[in-house]
């Protein structure tokens, strides 16, 4: 519910009430004695959907569209007249359930901060969001969207651009991009302090294998979905009078972290490696604004004046075009590594069942662990290698699996995999040895085959000749595909 207050210019008073009056509405008039350009002021209730159509036959009636005019929200209004307008209008479906265009624009400027708070803000949301994905800790992630002032640029742009507001169109636009630079820029200074302070002494490969970071790298087309929700539901309940608090977290969770992760890659020096969140920041951004103006475009804003209202028109479907355009370039970025995300997981089932196909050969042996190593290229990436362990008993001779493995997983690296840089295929041989449980001995690996084990496996690769001397109880064999 609304309490609207407006003021009425000489010679319109008579016009205006006989407007209220032909609608329904309860009204209380009052002389005006502080101002000699308005007469008298008029107050009187409505439900929040009669608002803009009200106003409008108040227009008609003659009050000038720059009157002085208040909007407020009301708790309780008691009237059968006003439970009648409540009937007529939120019932109907010619307004639908959208606020006044006066009060949307109004929402749209008190989303957007000042600059100064908007950088603070800003700063620290990038900040706090750094921190959480070095930590690895999904809740300090998800702190930094709560503060992140990035929903009412947003919703200024796309407001600004259906209503004909160039100052908040203006404004919206400069805030989200100063608010995406200052976000990477904060990001990476914090990432640079803690590198050097030593704070976080990882490597480049230690920092992308975190959770919370390697998530964000390869992004696919769910990214687009969740961007394109975040925008819409943004400006639903920015038009609706919704509280916009918890769709800002949301909005905030599209754009914060993957913006820290682009700083983070700049700190460690390997920005190619980050060239998936720095897609994945610029989908989003692009996705929320073209929801956000599609939607309130649909649900029928438009300016003022119908004099403007063909030349907002056309410039709206404009944007809305140029965002749909660079979206679907960016969409097909995503949908590669959707398919190579696809095809990477079929490799490494048809990898899973070439390997266990070939050890059935041999009823001694068995498959202990498989392990695939890629090489990032976004939007591909392409698998390096392939190392399989398999245990055999103790004082059997280990046959060469590499070369047979090799030929039967070459035909599986198929596009986007480039089959022209060859697979390397490693086999290695452990010796376990197992007793029966009602034996002295529980059944286990032998001692020298556990401690080389360990030896080996956190590098992933087979020792060279050289090494294999003091390593009685692993054998290596290497092969490629072809």
């Amino acid at each position: 519910m609304r309490l609207v207050q407006v003021m009425i210019p000489p010679g319109k008073r008579d016009a205006i009430l006989r407007a209220l009056d032909d609608e329904g509405i309860d009204y209380v008039v009052a002389d005006e004695t502080s101002h000699r350009e308005y007469t008298a002021s008029v107050t009187f209730p409505l439900p929040q959907t009669a608002v803009e159509p009200v106003l409008e036959r108040l227009h008609d009636a003659g009050l000038d569209r720059e009157a002085y005019t208040v909007v407020l929200n009301a708790e309780t209004v008691i009237s059968r007249r006003f439970d009648d307008l409540v009937e007529r209008y939120e019932e109907g479906e010619e307004n639908g359930d959208r606020i006044a265009r006066e009060e949307l624009a109004a929402r749209a400027r008190s989303l957007a901060p000042n600059w100064r708070t908007f950088v603070v803000m800003t700063v620290v949301s990038s900040v706090v969001a750094t921190a959480g994905l070095l930590l690895d800790s999904a809740a300090v992630v998800v702190g930094s969207m709560v503060i992140a002032p990035l929903i009412g640029p947003a919703m200024a742009t796309s407001t600004g651009s259906v209503v004909d507001d160039r100052e908040l169109l203006v404004r919206g636009v400069k805030q989200q991009v100063a608010g995406g630079f200052l976000a990477v820029l904060a990001a990476a200074g914090f990432a640079v302090l803690l590198r050097t302070a030593h704070v976080v002494p990882l490597e480049t490969a230690d920092v992308f294998a975190i959770d919370e970071v390697r998530e964000r790298l390869v992004p696919d087309v769910l990214s687009l979905v969740i961007a394109l929700a975040a925008g819409a539901a943004g400006a639903l309940s920015l038009s609706t009078g919704v509280s916009t608090a918890l769709v800002g977290v949301m909005i905030a969770a599209a754009l914060v972290p993957p913006t820290a992760v682009v700083g983070i890659g700049l700190a460690w020096g390997s920005p190619r490696s980050v060239t998936g969140a720095l897609v994945l920041v610029l989908v989003n951004f692009l996705s929320i604004n073209f929801a956000a103006l599609a939607v309130l475009w649909a649900t029928g804003y438009r300016p003022k004046s119908w004099l403007r209202s063909e030349e907002a028109r056309v410039a709206t479907l404009k944007r809305i075009a140029a965002l749909g355009g660079a979206l679907l370039v960016l969409s097909t970025l995503l949908a590669g590594v959707t398919y190579s995300t696809y095809r990477t997981a079929t490799f490494e089932e048809e990898t899973r069942a070439t390997v266990d196909d070939a050890i059935d050969d041999y009823e001694d042996l068995e498959r202990l662990s498989i392990t695939i190593t890629y090489e990032q290229t976004f939007p591909f990436s392409r698998p390096e290698r392939v190392t399989v362990t398999v245990g055999h008993p103790p004082g059997t001779d280990t046959p060469a699996l590499a070369g047979r493995l090799a030929e039967r997983i070459g035909p599986t690296v198929a596009t986007p995999f480039r089959p022209d840089r060859p697979v390397a295929v490693e086999v290695r041989y452990i010796v376990v040895e197992r007793v029966s449980a009602d034996e002295p001995t529980a059944a286990h690996v032998t001692s020298t085959g556990a401690s080389l084990r360990s030896r080996v496996e956190p590098h992933g690769r087979c020792p060279s000749p050289p090494d294999r001397s003091d390593l009685p109880g692993v054998a290596c064999d290497h092969g490629a595909t072809r």
